[in-house]
């Protein structure tokens, strides 16, 4: 039993084990127990001293990107931290920032909270606070060793990484009250500490308890889409907030709902607000964090040990893609560890007839969205999101209109490209296209039918809001946004596999190569070719909405949507040819 772990004959520093010939069948059959054959100790001093020669070179491959970091930093951000010094010498441009600030502060602090809380549930599924690498979950943890020992320290690795997060944001967080001049630096760092330390150790607590548990695992994926929708109407609340709408009573629901909550009443007294009973709210807060934290280091030694199999091949798998650029292996791997998208059984009539050869791709993708909704969902959301943020960027007026309007566009295709999720599967392997009738390029093209049709009536309803306020125009062309951004979501789907080459183009200068903006340029051709082009068309509609200018916006809607699917065939024939 214990002959794998008896040390080689120059391993003098270590004591023999135990006779085995002494060791009766009925002793050998008997269970392991920490008081007869407790390796532990020993097993991990001979590890140590094998990896030391490899965390030695680990670490200085760290150090190599860490100075890369702060190269890159340095060169590409002085300009514009010199920029942002300048503006405090000025102390102008801060009073609004200031106001709205303390006006969004309640539901923009629980946005904040609560969007870390999903991440770490959502991160849980697949990898979690407790990540052991693969030759130590297939070798250590089947030896005579106590697991706690072995999982322990990577729990509280996870922990100290969050805190090395947290802190700095927090220091943050009370850099920008003291700038807006609505708190005293040291008041609003002491403000902040509870939060910056508290949330993320709570945030390690809850993925924890996912990884430990599959019956919250299971109550993370069917709870994930209501909480989306709760965190966007925080951000909506947090609007309203900031144009004058608050109230009172929802936002000392939310100071007093919870953690996200309790860790915000400090900073809403420091920046003015009403949170008189701040003391009660950080002591709540320190005591659900350190039983958070317990029952956590509990759980972190009763990982099934095939669970940890899992998710050390899911990661080691998600590292090496990621290095290699294939990013789209990397999210594959991550949505097959995180157990999917729900599926439905849900039946559709098979188109028939002459008729029913040239839409079968189109009710296959239909089909597909009836039994995924949470796609359809996640469309509506960013459509949504993407309209709002254009039209508050047209409020603002001057820069924040371009602003705007290119984050709405990019929201936009975010919409388009979540119901192009047929596409991409198709070209993951293009083995199966045998299935259809037609070339792979006419394939393709089919798949844009569904996403072009449900993009036009996200969007179609999405001005609706703005055709009551006056700008009937809109009516016309965020429907006809949808169809260049199918063209780009085809031509990211036929990209192939990445060309890491292009990395590696042109000389040297000063400023690095230009080997990774050509890499960008290859990698996103199809959404920057369509957010470039609809950011020139409608810009115009936005500063003056004349017929003229929405004639021209719609003109570069369709020839820009041509041109994508041109380049989609051609991407797609190419990709057949490799």
């Amino acid at each position: 039993m214990t002959d794998s772990l008896r040390p080689a004959p120059h391993d003098d520093d270590y004591p023999a084990p135990h006779d085995d010939a002494a060791v009766t069948p009925e002793e050998d059959d008997a269970p392991w127990s920490e008081e007869d054959d407790d390796r532990t100790d020993e097993t991990l001093a001979w590890l140590r001293r094998k990896r030391r020669a490899h965390r030695r070179a680990k670490g200085r491959e760290t150090a190599v990107l860490v100075y890369t970091v702060l190269i890159a930093v340095a060169g590409y951000g002085s300009s514009f931290v010199v920029s942002f010094l300048h503006g405090l010498e000025d102390g102008s441009g801060y009073a609004d920032a200031a106001r709205d600030l303390r006006a969004a502060m309640p539901p923009l602090f629980a946005l904040l909270a609560l969007g870390t809380a999903v991440l770490a549930a959502r991160d849980a599924l697949w990898r979690g606070p407790v990540v052991v690498p693969g030759p130590a979950v297939g070798w250590l943890l089947a030896q005579p060793v106590r697991r706690g020992k072995v999982l322990r320290p990577w729990f509280w690795l996870s922990a100290g990484l969050a805190l090395v997060v947290g802190v700095p944001a927090g220091v943050a967080g009370a850099a920008i009250l003291r700038v807006t001049g609505l708190a005293p630096l040291g008041t609003a760092v002491l403000a902040a500490l509870p939060a910056a330390v508290c949330l993320p150790l709570l945030a390690v607590a809850l993925g924890m308890a996912v990884e430990r548990r599959p019956a919250a695992a299971r109550a993370v994926r069917r709870w994930t889409a209501p909480a989306v929708l709760l965190l966007a109407a925080l951000v909506a609340q947090s609007v309203l907030a900031v144009n004058g709408h608050r109230s009172p009573a929802v936002e000392q629901v939310e100071l007093w709902s919870g953690p996200w909550g309790w860790a915000g009443q400090p900073l809403v007294d420091a920046v003015g607000g009403s949170a008189p009973a701040w003391p009660a709210a950080v002591a709540l807060l320190a005591a659900a964090t350190a039983a958070a934290v317990l029952a956590a280091y509990r759980d972190a030694a009763l990982v099934p040990t095939a669970r940890l199999r899992e998710r050390a091949a899911t990661a080691t798998t998600v590292s090496s893609v990621a290095w290699s650029l294939e990013l789209r292996a990397a999210k594959l791997a991550i949505m097959d560890a995180g157990g999917g998208t729900p599926v439905r059984q849900v039946r559709l009539r098979a188109p028939r007839g002459r008729l029913g050869r040239h839409l079968v791709v189109a009710w296959r993708d239909a089909l597909t969205l009836l039994r995924t909704p949470g796609r359809l969902g996640k469309a509506a959301l960013w459509t949504a999101s993407g309209a709002a943020v254009a039209g508050l960027g047209a409020d603002l007026g001057g820069e924040r209109r371009w602003v705007g309007l290119v984050i709405g566009l990019l929201l936009g295709y975010l919409a388009v490209g979540a119901l192009a999720e047929p596409a991409r599967l198709e070209t993951d392997d293009v083995r199966r296209a045998a299935w259809a009738p037609y070339r792979f390029r006419t394939l393709m093209l089919h798949h844009g039918i569904v996403p072009a049709l449900l993009g036009a009536l996200l969007g179609l309803l999405a001005a609706v809001p703005y055709a009551v306020a006056g700008h009937a125009w809109a009516l016309l062309l965020l429907p006809l946004c949808a169809p260049p951004f199918t063209g780009a979501a085809l031509v990211s789907a036929a990209r192939g596999p990445a060309r890491t080459q292009l990395l590696f183009l042109g000389g040297g200068s000063p400023v690095g190569g230009p080997g990774p903006f050509i890499y960008v340029a290859w990698y996103a051709a199809g959404p920057l070719l369509a957010l470039t082009a609809l950011t020139l068309g409608l810009a115009p509609v936005l500063h003056h909405a004349t017929g003229s200018a929405v004639t021209q916006a719609a003109t570069v809607c369709v020839l820009l949507t041509a041109l994508l699917l041109l380049l989609a065939a051609h991407m797609s024939d190419r990709l057949m040819r490799h």
